[in-house]
């Protein structure tokens, strides 16, 4: 077993979260795709989050027409709905579950939500940090 199934602090400790990957389709006619980030949910902690990593060099290998600027335009605007604040404009006063849920609702973008997923956590934020490295690094 490695360290990626331990689940670090007692039971009590530990919340149940849900998590999907973020997805850049450069031509979504093709329906090709690289992952460029994730998105964090925990009702217990009140948490959303996202962290964004674009390999610039996948995506250009995938469409070298890709508006790269563009993407990078759109990961941050998910980044900042999560964070909250002014960044997230009108959704600012929006609770952490309904913005995850509007973030995650199928469309058809360049930057595309994959599947919700679930697991336990002890951290939210680490968590996210972690499926960072582990999906999309």
């Amino acid at each position: 077993m490695n360290d990626r199934h331990i689940i670090k602090g007692g039971p009590r400790e530990r919340h149940v979260y849900e998590y999907a990957v973020l997805r850049v389709v450069p031509r979504v006619e093709r329906g090709e795709c690289i992952n460029a980030g994730v998105l964090v949910y925990c009702r217990a902690a009140s948490y959303v989050g996202a962290r964004t990593h674009l390999d610039e060099t996948r995506l250009l290998a995938l469409d070298p027409r890709a508006d790269v600027a563009g993407v990078r335009a759109a990961l941050r605007a998910v980044e900042g709905l999560c964070a909250g604040g002014t960044a997230a404009g009108q959704a600012a006063a929006d609770d952490p579950g309904r913005r995850f849920r509007w973030l995650v609702a199928p469309r058809s973008t360049i930057v595309q939500p994959g599947p919700v997923h679930t697991g336990l956590t002890t951290d939210p934020a680490a968590e996210t940090g972690r499926l960072l490295d582990l999906l999309v690094r």
